[in-house]
């Protein structure tokens, strides 16, 4: 089994990523969201291509903008999407859930609004449409059919964006996904941390600001703020 890395939140810096990533030659990497690539992603990462296997979940900030978007969905790597799918990496089975929470969608422990995308483009005015479908802003909104589809699957790893509840912004319908998927381990971005948490059914992990941890949850680089959160207390 080859080693896997977590890259956090990198909001369009890919040096860090890169020179790692050369010198630890990890089987694969997986991108927790807010990439944020400035040029097409398969461009921004092109010397490592050779390297290391490529997957991707997409954050919020990777919807702010048209480019932001196409240089993500639109590249040559968007097929390496993990968002509400499992897939095999170096023998670890792998889910995604990408995106965030948004309240006029589905905010847990509230019911839904809008159980799929469907549902909400039957009540948005074609004004609100982007290129025919959802408003660009809702790519990256979480709805309630995309979390049941993954609840019917089984994973070792669950990848989000969001945080889940044991973090003080976080959700606990998180936890319970990745438990209902028999998942043990649970990697998320979003939150630019990495708290001490404790949890005793599934191991949580966030990945700080442009931070890099591996499958075993070794801090290859430390976020750009654990050091300023590290006196935080563990949360349950």
């Amino acid at each position: 089994m080859g080693d896997i890395w977590f890259c956090g939140d990198n909001h369009g810096e890919f040096a860090h990523i890169i020179a790692a990533v050369k010198r630890h030659r990890p089987s694969a990497i997986v991108l927790v969201g807010d990439v944020q690539a400035k040029n097409p992603l398969h461009i921004e990462i092109a010397e490592i291509l050779d390297v290391t296997a490529v997957y991707w979940i997409p954050g919020n900030h990777d919807t702010d903008t048209e480019a932001d978007y196409d240089n993500l969905f639109g590249s040559d790597l968007a097929d390496r999407n993990l968002h509400g799918r499992v897939v095999n990496i170096e023998g670890v089975r792998i889910a995604g859930l990408g995106g965030i929470f948004r309240e006029k969608v589905w905010l847990p422990p509230g019911e839904p609004i809008y159980n799929s995308a469907k549902d909400y483009l039957r009540v948005a005015g074609k004004g609100n449409r982007w290129r025919g479908g959802l408003p660009l802003r809702h790519r990256s909104t979480i709805f309630y059919d995309d979390y049941l589809r993954l609840s019917r699957l089984s994973a070792d790893v669950l990848v989000t964006h969001e945080a889940p509840g044991a973090h003080p912004q976080g959700k606990e319908a998180l936890e319970l996904l990745a438990i209902t998927m028999s998942a043990t381990k649970l990697y998320h971005g979003h939150t630019h941390d990495s708290l001490p948490y404790y949890n005793q059914q599934i191991q949580l992990c966030g990945v700080g600001l442009c931070g890099i941890t591996s499958l075993d949850g070794e801090k290859i680089i430390p976020g750009a703020l654990d050091e300023a959160r590290s006196d935080r207390k563990s949360f349950k």
